[in-house]
């Protein structure tokens, strides 16, 4: 389970761009939940990502994490239990390494590597296997650099290195919104086999509508630091794209927009 516990954050204190956003924040994931999160620009959706992973800090309040207090604890030791993929596809891989190293990397979270090889060849047939069923024949591929890959070829990497290891928490911040629009589906249901088999607690970021819609368990909607939608289960079912697009208009006007 995932808690934000009055949470208070805000940014750009003392000067004239000073904006407490989040006041008395709160929110409980539960375990296995697959959450979609929508909402405009600045609404503060990759905020609570960032909160999570520690990526920015908050003025009070708590971030609890199975029970444990993690609000002190770095981001890259969070990141032991958490596995993000960005909105860039650059931002989750090495270009400048094969896909072999690559997932090598990946494959050693967490753990020291003393002395020893980064790479493992014995570990090729078994990265070949796991790279096989995204039928994009990466797994032909081990040693080609991955800054020569396409962009949905290098977000399902990324995808799948975020997973190698056991994690408690799949944040997953856009990450289509760079890729067209057949990518984007192979790798919504790459997404969707990957949480479902490995039963992993997700809470995805998205301006797309129907991803929000179609995939996950629960939808958020953000606006100016607070959650104005939060349906659940067979409430979530139940609702279709209209009423969802009806709020954004609703809150647009509320805006000035």
């Amino acid at each position: 389970m995932l808690e934000l516990k009055h949470i208070e954050k805000t940014f750009n204190p003392g000067t004239v761009n000073e904006l407490h956003f989040f006041r008395d924040f709160n929110l409980t994931i539960d375990d296995g939940a697959f959450v979609s999160v929508v909402g405009s620009n600045g609404s503060g959706k990759t905020s609570i990502l960032n909160i999570i992973c520690g990526s920015i800090d908050i003025d009070s309040g708590s971030v609890i994490m199975n029970g444990e207090d993690i609000t002190k604890k770095k981001d890259f030791v969070r990141s032991r239990k958490i596995g993000r993929v960005f909105q860039n596809p650059a931002f989750g891989t090495c270009p400048d390494m094969t896909i072999l190293e690559n997932m090598s990397i990946a494959d050693n979270k967490g753990k020291k590597y003393n002395l020893t090889r980064g790479t493992n060849s014995k570990k090729e047939k078994e990265y070949k296997e796991l790279l096989a069923p995204l039928g994009l024949g990466l797994e032909n591929k081990l040693d080609t650099k991955v800054g020569a890959l396409s962009g949905g070829q290098r977000q399902a990497l990324a995808l799948l290195m975020s997973t190698m290891t056991p994690i408690d928490f799949l944040i997953l911040d856009e990450h289509t919104a760079a890729l067209d629009p057949k990518t984007a589906e192979i790798i919504m249901q790459l997404t969707g086999k990957l949480v479902t088999e490995k039963h992993l607690t997700t809470i995805m970021v998205t301006h797309n509508l129907r991803y929000a819609l179609e995939y996950g368990d629960r939808l958020i909607m953000m606006h100016q630091g607070h959650a104005i939608m939060d349906v659940r289960g067979e409430e979530k079912q139940k609702l279709e794209l209209r009423q969802v697009l009806d709020k954004f208009d609703e809150i647009s006007i509320e805006s000035g927009n």
